[in-house]
């Protein structure tokens, strides 16, 4: 539990550390995140192929004459990412299993599960959105209401895993991008898919097609809601404050 949600802050202080400068990540960039998070890639395979990028990458600098160019993204990572996630399977191959029963992460007690699950239905309830997306707004808010409620009768966010939960939320969110992607402009959607694919551009050589469509499709889901100012659906953003 502690890898999955440290996963996103681990990835970008490890992309910075090597780069040498402290680069924000772009939407592209935490949209790539979320693929190799959805895609179960462990956190190590992913800073391991940062890691192994940057080595290639510092080697061919001090080869080269003249100036070598800086890396300003992540995406240019992703090859050495998948083959460190090959190299972690082919070295697991007649490992012994390992206990995988864990205490549950400080941090996650009920009552803060419950209220970030209350602060998030509410945003989603204030938000000024028009048909479908209203009406699925208020059908999520209505069920996020009844997750914390449920959360705080049971005492622990434990009748429900934080890994299940995070996949209902998952889900939820995924209803709410469907209905924004319904009610948005053929104009907006495309002025969207055109910037993703500029942004992608530098990196296709770099990432399998898969890869490239999930990217984009995570990319236009970001930008859909943070144009709605609707907040993301994941435990991970919730505050440890």
């Amino acid at each position: 539990m502690q890898n999955y949600f440290n996963y996103f802050t681990e990835i970008e202080e490890r992309f910075q550390q090597r780069r040498g400068s402290l680069l924000m990540l772009s939407t592209l960039d935490w949209a790539l995140i979320e693929t190799w998070r959805e895609a179960g890639v462990p956190l190590e395979a992913v800073l391991r192929g940062i890691d192994d990028a940057f080595d290639k990458h510092d080697a061919k600098a001090l080869r080269a004459k003249g100036k070598t160019r800086k890396v300003n993204g992540l995406a240019w990572c992703a090859q050495s990412v998948m083959e460190a996630v090959e190299q972690a399977k082919e070295a697991a191959i007649g490992a012994a299993p390992v206990d995988s029963k864990e205490p549950v992460e400080s941090g996650f007690e009920a009552d803060r599960v419950g209220r970030y699950l209350e602060e998030t239905a509410a945003k989603i309830g204030a938000a000024a959105l028009a048909p479908p997306a209203d009406g699925v707004a208020t059908e999520i808010a209505a069920r996020l209401r009844g997750l914390a409620d449920g959360i705080r009768i049971e005492g622990a966010a434990g009748a429900m895993s934080l890994e299940d939960l995070d996949r209902t939320l998952s889900v939820l969110e995924e209803k709410l991008f469907a209905a924004l992607l319904t009610g948005a402009t053929e104009e907006k959607l495309v002025t969207l898919r055109e910037q993703a694919a500029r942004e992608l551009a530098p990196y296709r050589g770099k990432m399998q097609s898969v890869q490239i469509k999930q990217v984009q499709q995570q990319f236009l889901q970001k930008r859909l809601l943070e144009a709605r100012k609707l907040p993301r659906l994941s435990l991970f953003y919730m505050s440890h404050e």
